[in-house]
């Protein structure tokens, strides 16, 4: 390899003394093998403990590839798709994994982590001005809860807002809430102009299950008609006037959707990591389900999808809102994302003369990728694209700074749609 390995003892003594590792290790009894090339180095763990001379028994989880393929993802910076073991197994660079499903969904944050502890550990990255304004300061943001009749149910939805001109539903992505959006709220060049408001789904967030149902008796599966009578009820009941609509990742979709479905509704849709079509299989995502795995594997499996450069303190923090959902509202709303949503056949029926269409897609985003946001702007005629450089999956909360450098022109734009 181009940079030299620890040995054995070397990467157990790093991760003993890690306190991200040893929190994520807990109780396993079991360890890690990485096979590079024709070489192999493992980490033995005893009930959660790193130690070199112990042998490899349990859960052991097994990871494979090539020396070209380890050195980019243990590079200082790796490249997109090789910023995280799980973006290489999705995007077929080369990596395999051999271990039990339900072991590997128990401790990947610690698996992660040890690959991490392979690398120079990146710094948490500098906070915005306004994480550090001084005690009792008021966020911009006010929020209230409004009654909405969905799905033939009353749903009491929480929402945030702030900001005057433009109205601007915000659409938080999958498994999430509205908290995501918090960096713009604070963005005096957005709310001069633009009447923010970002609401939690149904199931999300504050938004609790409708009293009506016994939601807890069926599995919760998202579906099309469903979300997309959200941000168009929303925008009744509050009296907007063709809204600009802006989502990411799940939201990303349903922005093109209803670009598509409902042009003379809104002014404008911004697509984050949209996309015509994504591809997997719900059924490929059934570590998310099992109950001997917790909200941690989802929360650290979004790593994968964000990008190294963004500051760790906001990667860190994106992570963490996704450990707080209910647990099956990710893998639902996944039914949406990658089941029920597929606009490949009408993407050319878009009719951008009635509203605008504009798609920022992220370099290191390894679901809705650069390539697939392109792809749909090639489909929608006069639509807009731009690639992100430097952000992930999340680019309004992992990089809010690097985010605005793409945002703010393309408002420009919707402001004169």
């Amino acid at each position: 390899m181009s940079a030299q390995l620890p040995n054995a003892q070397q990467w157990a003594e790093r991760c003993l003394n890690d306190g991200e590792f040893m929190l994520a290790a807990r109780y396993w009894n079991g360890g890690l093998t990485l096979n590079i090339g024709d070489k192999a180095v493992s980490l033995p763990i005893n009930n959660g403990t790193p130690d070199s001379t112990a042998p490899l028994t349990g859960g052991v989880i097994e990871l494979s590839a090539s020396t070209a393929v380890w050195d980019k993802v243990l590079a200082p910076v790796p490249e997109r798709f090789h910023n995280d073991i799980m973006a290489n197994i999705m995007q077929g660079q080369g990596m395999e994994r051999r271990a039990d499903p339900v072991v590997f969904g128990q401790y990947f944050a610690a698996v992660a982590r040890a690959i991490e502890l392979l690398r120079s550990d990146t710094d948490a990255g500098d906070a915005m001005a306004h994480d550090l304004r001084p005690e009792g300061t008021f966020s911009a943001p006010v929020g209230r809860y409004v009654q909405l009749e969905l799905g033939g149910a009353k749903h009491r939805i929480y929402f945030e807002e702030a900001g005057t001109g433009i109205p601007v539903l915000l659409q938080h992505t999958a498994g999430c809430h509205s908290s995501q959006w918090r960096h713009l709220f604070e963005t005096p060049e957005i709310t001069d102009r633009f009447r923010l408001i970002a609401y939690d789904l149904p199931y999300h967030g504050k938004s609790l299950p409708p009293v009506e149902e016994d939601w807890w008796d069926e599995q919760y599966l998202l579906q099309g008609e469903f979300l997309r009578s959200i941000p168009l009820n929303l925008s009744r009941v509050l009296g907007l006037d063709r809204p600009v609509f802006i989502g990411c990742s799940v939201g990303g979709l349903l922005a093109l959707d209803l670009a598509h479905k409902h042009p003379d509704d809104f002014r404008a849709v911004i697509s984050l990591e949209g996309a015509l079509e994504i591809p997997g299989q719900l059924e490929h995502n059934t570590e998310l389900w099992h109950p001997q795995v917790n909200n941690e594997y989802k929360a650290r499996l979004m790593d994968a999808l964000m990008s190294p450069t963004s500051p760790k303190r906001y990667r860190k923090e994106t992570s963490y809102v996704y450990s707080c959902g209910w647990p099956p509202v990710f893998l639902g709303d996944l039914n949406y994302y990658l089941e029920d949503y597929d606009l490949r056949a009408v993407a050319g029926e878009i009719d951008t003369k009635r509203l605008g269409v504009h798609i920022l897609s992220a370099e290191y985003d390894c679901s809705g990728t650069a390539e697939l946001g392109r792809a749909a702007h090639e489909a929608i005629p006069g639509s807009t694209f731009q690639e992100m450089k430097n952000v992930g999956h999340f680019p309004m909360s992992e990089n809010p700074k690097a985010f605005l450098q793409y945002l703010l022109p393309t408002l420009d734009n919707v402001a004169t749609d």
